[in-house]
């Protein structure tokens, strides 16, 4: 992000529940064909589980870059080609509408082609592919299984780590998914990454101050999308200014007034994140490939 200044945050969060489903995914790995994640379009970098690429060693793999009507078409062609070239098959979808997923069955059989052959050829013809689906909280993972199962088959839980087991979910008589629960892997050694996580309320964003994640938010959008600013909020992102200040000067246009001269930054900061999350400031990615 060059040389812009960042607030620093003190990040409260340590996902306690963390070793228990890394233990849990260790011992099922072995028992899946293949490995599919869900990540969010947005920020495929900060969603995703950094451990996989030692626990899916060998395993034929799957991405998702979840929610792509939110995220920049332009960034999400560029992650797909980062993928795609250290191997991944790459799929893109909105969960939400069903956008995408119908590609997902045929995307899995066309990437275990050899599998199915090797059952064929074993007499196992109609053998189910099991499939293992890996991905944060709150990135659409139910809401996909469920589009794909074309029924209510995965339980919905916006918690982390929301306690329930794993759960085996039949697509049809070819096709079993491994849902597991959500899981937030990153020890947010990285502040980046728990900012990324707070701003696509992949967390809540009480864990962070909220007001300085808003400030940082602001400074971003002025790198990657000063438009935005200017269209949503009607004000000029300044080089000199601070995020705190681009706050200030948004919630002087929108009104929000504490006292005579004295603006609602507070307010400003819920209004920030909140419109991002409704998609009220366009397709807007925050992460791009090294």
């Amino acid at each position: 992000m060059g040389d812009i200044n960042y607030e620093k945050m003190n990040i409260q969060w340590f996902p306690g529940h963390m070793t228990k489903a890394q233990r849990m995914i260790e011992d099922s790995i072995k028992q899946v064909d293949a490995v599919c994640e869900i990540l969010d379009a947005r920020i495929p970098r900060s969603s995703r589980n950094p451990d996989i690429d030692r626990l899916a060693a060998g395993k034929p793999r799957l991405i998702i870059l979840n929610r792509i009507d939110l995220a920049d078409p332009e960034i999400t062609s560029q992650w797909r080609r980062h993928f795609e070239c250290q191997g991944i098959r790459i799929m893109e979808t909105d969960a939400k509408s069903g956008k995408g997923v119908n590609n997902f069955v045929p995307a899995l059989k066309e990437l275990l082609k050899d599998k199915l052959a090797d059952y064929a050829a074993k007499g196992q013809k109609n053998r189910p592919l099991k499939v293992m689906i890996l991905g944060i909280p709150n990135v659409g993972k139910s809401t996909f299984i469920n589009k794909a199962a074309r029924r209510k088959a995965a339980i919905a839980g916006d918690k982390p780590g929301v306690t329930r087991g794993k759960q085996w979910i039949t697509i049809d008589q070819s096709l079993c998914l491994l849902d597991t629960p959500g899981i937030l892997w990153p020890k947010f050694d990285s502040q980046e990454v728990g900012e990324m996580l707070s701003i696509t309320n992949a967390i809540k964003a009480d864990v962070l101050d909220k007001e300085t994640l808003a400030a940082n938010f602001m400074l971003r959008l002025r790198d990657m999308y000063p438009d935005a600013l200017r269209e949503r909020y009607k004000i000029e992102p300044e080089p000199e200014m601070n995020g705190f200040e681009l706050l200030e000067a948004a919630a002087k246009k929108r009104g929000f007034l504490v006292s005579k001269g004295e603006y609602d930054i507070e307010r400003m900061a819920n209004t920030l994140l909140g419109e991002y999350h409704d998609g009220k400031l366009g397709r807007i990615s925050l992460e791009k490939p090294k």
